[in-house]
């Protein structure tokens, strides 16, 4: 009897560390950024979803990996760099875009 409750015991913790390691944007999304841990302040714009991670996500282990990849920010897609955003999304600096 003890054998088969070890044996469980052994599946579960198995199957709770692979859906933590099924978390695609997690696994397979590189570094997390402050951008994408930070809540976006009011008014402030919000943040773009991975949307092929999502799908992964949802696809693999829906109630394991989706939360997992929300509670760490992984899901969402990292800040551009101000030198690669567009033009109209660069700063102004006196009515003008500030250039470098």
């Amino acid at each position: 009897m003890k054998r088969s409750n070890k044996n469980v015991l052994l599946a579960l913790v198995a199957l709770t560390l692979l859906g933590f390691l099924s978390s695609c944007a997690t696994v397979f999304g590189g570094r997390v950024t402050v951008h994408q841990k930070q809540k976006p302040l009011p008014g402030a714009p919000t943040r773009q979803v991975r949307v092929g991670a999502l799908i992964a996500d949802i696809l693999l282990f829906p109630l394991v990996s989706v939360p997992v990849d929300f509670a760490t920010g992984a899901i969402y897609k990292p800040k551009q760099p101000v030198a690669q955003q567009s033009p109209e999304k660069q700063p102004v600096v006196a009515g003008k875009v500030a250039r470098k």
